[in-house]
């Protein structure tokens, strides 16, 4: 379940088959592949993902999560989890990314543990439920002791540039059992300095705004419930922003 490596990575977070094509062609290790931009990333759906498997050759790691909003879920949303592990372990992705919390803000240590079961020998990352953890201290050791390749936090922080001193204190605290990847924010220009962390990977979106191809608009009516969101553009990752980060971080180590 665990395959740590010494080298830097970077994963690029696509909601696209078009994202996926765009972050290998930049360079990119690594891809989580998810849908719900706006609700933060759910799981995408097995066309999504069996199309992906099929154009792209680099590890594709599928977020599974049945909705936005908090990380406490119930019997019902247990089971669809378990239910989209097993249909997508059938497609061979490179892993598999989840999270899951207790109303404590502890983590739900016995959905976690199901749902590793149900994923078997696929490496597996946490997501950024851990940054909504009473005790992210303790949440590190746990995870490593399961067996969980990657973290993905920001530090607790909105922006992973701001949680750099607790990357920092993470990154001690795994002692190379688990990897922290810096996630939020995360961009060429502040690689750099996110990297004084000693983070072991980064997590960038690399999306660029692109307009929509529909020529007729119905602008009075707004199909999702956020009316702020702009639904003729669309969002996808671009290859040269993925070159540029690799770039950089091909340069620290």
């Amino acid at each position: 379940m665990t395959e740590k490596n010494s080298s830097l990575k970077l994963e690029i977070c696509c909601y696209s088959v078009l994202s996926c094509r765009n972050a290998e062609a930049g360079g990119a290790d690594r891809i989580e592949l998810c849908a719900g931009m706006p609700e933060g990333g759910v799981t995408p759906s097995y066309g999504t993902v069996k199309a992906v498997l099929e154009q792209v050759s680099i590890p594709v790691y599928v977020m599974i999560r049945p909705r936005g909003g908090d990380f406490y879920f119930n019997p019902t949303e247990k089971a669809a989890m378990l239910e989209d592990i097993k249909i997508l372990k059938t497609l061979r992705p490179g892993g598999f990314v989840i999270g899951a919390l207790l109303p404590d803000g502890s983590l739900d240590l016995e959905t976690i543990r199901e749902q590793l079961e149900a994923i078997g020998d696929f490496p597996v990352t946490f997501h950024r439920a851990f940054d909504m953890c009473s005790d992210p201290d303790a949440a590190v050791g746990a995870l490593a002791d399961m067996g969980i390749e990657n973290i993905l936090t920001s530090g607790l922080y909105q922006n992973a540039r701001e949680g750099i001193d607790n990357l920092a204190r993470f990154k001690k605290i795994a002692a190379g059992r688990i990897n922290i990847m810096a996630g939020s924010g995360v961009n060429p220009g502040n690689i750099p300095e996110i990297a004084e962390a000693n983070v072991d990977a980064f997590h960038f979106s690399a999306k660029k705004t692109l307009p929509g191809a529909m020529i007729f608009r119905n602008e009075r009516i707004n199909m999702g419930g956020d009316k702020s969101v702009d639904e003729f553009v669309t969002y996808e990752a671009d290859s040269e922003l993925v070159r540029k980060a690799k770039g950089v971080i091909q340069t620290l180590r």
